[in-house]
């Protein structure tokens, strides 16, 4: 015989079979019998944010830094549409979280009644499948599904939106114990023995292979296979943004990241080589520049494990819908162990000439720069935090300057980039690995769209480090303003609070930087306290991000920082 329970405590019940025990959100009155009922389970721990935007965004660090579902709540109407950005956010990003919205009870669907907003219709296309329920005898079979398929196969953020009668409703229930079964909703997994053959054939004959390194391979577990493969066949790794910590950056064989901003070695290669190698990436604008010139030369691999990406940007030779590890632990046992020497050599002279042009070694007086801010919190954090970032020149600063060894730790938002995403996902991914050591890395812009969680970080006693780059510019917009709008600085120069005296006011420790040899002393004042700090690095104000592939160029066609003897 089962309990009689009503559907607020079945939906509860369900997070905890589902292994929850952090939920992020913010009560109202068509989610408050979920609220009321929470009382009577201490394993679900509840984080109080201060807009529901920033839910989504905790739960999906928590996701991306744990590998784990991370679960947003809010109420109808306004509650469910603040939840938006950050949905969008987890799903151009592949992030898998479950974002349960209160409703307005059924009778009165449809009226327009109070707070209400027909909230799957608004998500459809920024979700990866989402539910009404209109029936307490679903509700427990829609959460589980639901978490279903937010970590299976490429992972997403679905929502479930449960009326205020369904969460108040009573019925006799157990807890459903048959496994979860979607009609039509397979997976892929291991790649076909003709597109195995087809691929190691193109590996073993490549001259200049280059493998590109994507997301994917942290969300499929298959870092350790990448490494395999490349070493293996002294096969030389660029990264996408999110695939930074997919091979341990400072590994011989990793150049960087590629794209728009990456090092000039990558897109260089990218542009040479005769064999393109993609792993779980989708050949965004941002890394190709213009598709019709990108990598004219090279054969093209492809895995992914959603068959939607294959030949949706760019145009491959093998095409392999399926789990990379999986995939590549078909592969490697046919993959000819070779030394590439002269391809190896070729990037090491593009990387001995970039680094004659690095802002690093050279004397910038009492300018203090962002890279140089970044570089040092690398060097003195030894290389080993977990980072968060807003949007902006400081998360390029971040991906350029802070080489990440291990997998899942730089968290960013790199489809939508959206700003405001540091801090909250820093608490996020805080809570689901405490044993690391997080700094959210932020703009002086992004910061203030989602400075009010600094309340939630005290309130949780959260130990974050938030390291503010102020430089009285909305930067990247500055930036193209500089390079293709004759610094016309419209709308980009901002006034901002004093940050120090902000964070004390909400009882958090804080400093300022305006100078190199404050840095450290900086650094080690944020480390040596338990709980939330922050750090305001006041840098140059115009500053730039190099290199710089323009809007639609060539990969290969890079605004470059000049050498010494250039300037």
């Amino acid at each position: 015989m089962g309990r009689v329970l009503s559907g607020a405590e079945i939906l509860l019940e369900c997070l905890i079979e589902e292994g929850v025990h952090y939920i992020f959100g913010y009560p109202g009155g068509a989610i408050l019998p979920t609220y009321d009922a929470l009382s009577k389970y201490p394993q679900l721990h509840h984080v109080l944010v201060r807009h529901e935007q920033n839910a989504a965004h905790m739960a999906d660090g928590f996701a991306r830094a744990t590998g784990r579902v991370g679960v947003a709540m809010a109420t109808s109407g306004p509650g469910a549409t603040n939840l938006v950005t950050g949905i969008a956010t987890a799903m151009m990003d592949s992030s898998p979280i479950v974002c349960i919205t209160g409703q307005v009870s059924r009778p009165v669907i449809g009226t327009d009644a109070f707070q209400e907003v027909d909230v799957t219709g608004v998500t459809l296309p920024i979700t990866k499948h989402n539910y009404l329920v209109m029936d307490i005898h679903e509700l427990a079979d829609t959460i589980r599904e639901a978490f279903y398929i937010a970590r299976s196969g490429r992972p997403g953020p679905v929502l479930v939106d449960v009326p205020k009668d369904v969460q108040n409703e009573k019925i006799e229930w157990e807890y459903p114990t048959a496994p979860v079964k979607l009609p039509g909703y397979r997976p892929p997994a291991q790649a076909s023995e003709p597109d195995v053959v087809a691929a190691l054939e193109l590996i073993n004959n490549a001259k200049k292979p280059l493998i590109l390194a994507g997301h994917g391979l942290m969300m499929s577990g298959a870092t350790n296979e990448v490494r395999e493969l490349a070493e293996k066949a002294q096969i030389p790794v660029a990264l996408t943004l999110l695939g930074k910590g997919a091979m341990p950056e400072g590994h011989p064989l990793t150049i960087g990241m590629m794209g728009m901003h990456g090092v000039a070695a990558s897109n260089l290669a990218i542009q040479e080589a005769d064999l393109l190698i993609a792993l779980g990436m989708r050949f965004d604008d941002r890394v190709t520049g213009n598709i019709k010139t990108y990598s004219p030369n090279s054969k093209k691999i492809h895995v992914d494990i959603d068959p939607s990406e294959l030949n949706k940007n760019i145009q491959v030779d093998v095409a392999v819908a399926g789990d990379l590890r999986a995939v590549l632990a078909q592969l490697i046992p046919g993959v000819k162990s070779t030394a590439h020497s002269d391809w190896l050599n070729t990037i090491r002279d593009w990387q001995e000439d970039a680094d004659e042009r690095e802002i690093l070694r050279r004397d910038t007086g009492e300018r203090l720069l962002g890279a140089q801010v970044i570089n040092d919190i690398w060097k003195f954090t030894g290389g080993d935090a977990l980072v968060t970032t807003d949007v902006g020149q400081h998360q390029m600063l971040e991906a350029q300057y802070y080489p990440h060894i291990r997998p899942s730790t730089m968290i960013t938002s790199g489809g939508l980039g959206t700003m405001g995403f540091g801090m909250p996902s820093a608490i996020g991914a805080k809570l689901g690995r405490p044993e690391e050591e997080v700094w959210a890395i932020v703009g002086d812009g992004g910061f203030q769209m989602t400075l009010q969680e600094l309340a939630t970080a005290v309130q949780e006693h959260v130990n974050i480090n938030i390291a503010i780059l102020n430089n009285g510019f909305l930067g990247m917009v500055r930036q193209w303003q500089e390079l293709f709008h004759e610094r016309r600085y419209n709308e980009t120069h901002m006034f901002s609070p004093d940050f120090v005296k902000l964070a004390e006011a909400y009882g958090i420790p804080a400093m300022r930087v305006t100078k190199r040899e404050q840095v450290e002393e900086a650094i080690a004042f944020a480390r040596s306290h338990d709980g939330p700090t922050l750090i305001e690095f006041v840098v140059e104000k115009e500053d730039m991000v190099y290199p710089m592939v323009p809007s639609g160029a060539d990969l290969d066609a890079m605004i470059r920082r000049p050498k010494p003897n250039e300037a």
